[in-house]
């Protein structure tokens, strides 16, 4: 059976450029911090549709906290750009762990159905377990 997609397309956004996130010091230790984007957009690489979804970012600061109106200009840069769900949460994840240094931290995706089926992507990033982004 033939591929309907390329390499391109799976690789697609994997290292577009997207606005920095920026940090905050943390003052308290041993809590964790539940973000929520409702209205999360880009497009498929492939077709060139919009994509839609939530991402929920779940993470326990260590040092830093994330800065959120730099989330949100980090978050709109996907609003243009092809790339698939999966390549999102983890490119979400890493991004988000290379800049906040966390102590632990998930991102979940969740993308309206298309073509009647949902997609829903769990990436999860641990100090504790010798995690590397």
């Amino acid at each position: 059976m033939k591929r309907s997609y390329t390499d391109e397309h799976a690789r697609s956004g994997l290292d577009a450029p997207l606005p920095e996130l920026e940090v905050f010091p943390n003052h308290f230790p041993n809590y964790e911090i539940e973000i929520v984007i409702p209205e999360f957009t880009s497009v498929c690489p492939k077709t060139g549709l919009p994509d839609f979804g939530k991402i929920t970012i779940r993470y326990v600061p260590d040092k830093y906290c994330v800065e959120l109106k730099s989330l949100k200009m980090y978050e709109l840069g996907y609003r243009n750009l092809g790339i698939f769900y999966e390549n999102v949460v983890n490119r979400f994840l890493r991004d988000f762990v290379r800049a906040v240094k966390p102590v632990s931290a998930t991102v979940i995706g969740e993308f309206t159905p298309r073509g009647g089926i949902y997609s829903k992507v769990t990436a999860s990033w641990s100090a504790k377990k010798g995690g590397k982004r």
